[in-house]
């Protein structure tokens, strides 16, 4: 029996692996696509929503910190590198806690307990007022 690259196995990997490229370019770009349709409604939502001052008390602080690794081309130098997204959780006086994603100069202005006027529109937070005593 005589080997041939384009026939048996060799035949069906040349078959197969360009569909299997293919459905994964349509994954990633579809996804891609799809996460930018829900960030502009989410804008748009945003933008039609009344802006909110309320009164409010911070509840909470946390931040997220996703670290990245890369490998050089050459592969006997390692890089890594991290960002950090921060949130503040507002207490309202019905009750309900909201929370909201913060810039780092805001995060570190907050302190759990402060009480103050928040103010906000839709999911997109504006600013927080501490109280003065």
């Amino acid at each position: 029996m005589e080997f041939s690259p384009f026939g048996g196995f060799g035949g069906i990997m040349f078959s197969i692996v360009p569909v299997i490229v293919i459905i994964g370019f349509i994954f990633v770009f579809g996804t891609i696509i799809v996460r930018s349709i829900q960030g502009t409604k989410q804008w748009k939502r945003n933008n039609e929503s009344p802006v909110l001052t309320v009164d409010a008390t911070v509840v909470t602080k946390r931040a997220d910190v996703h670290h990245y690794h890369h490998n050089t081309a050459s592969g006997d130098m390692h890089h890594m590198s991290s960002s950090t997204t921060y949130y503040a959780t507002f207490e309202v006086s019905s009750g309900d806690r909201l929370e909201f994603e913060v810039r780092d100069t805001e995060y570190g202005m907050l302190v759990e307990k402060d009480i103050g006027r928040l103010t906000f529109q839709g999911t997109r937070y504006l600013g927080f007022e501490r109280n003065r005593i």
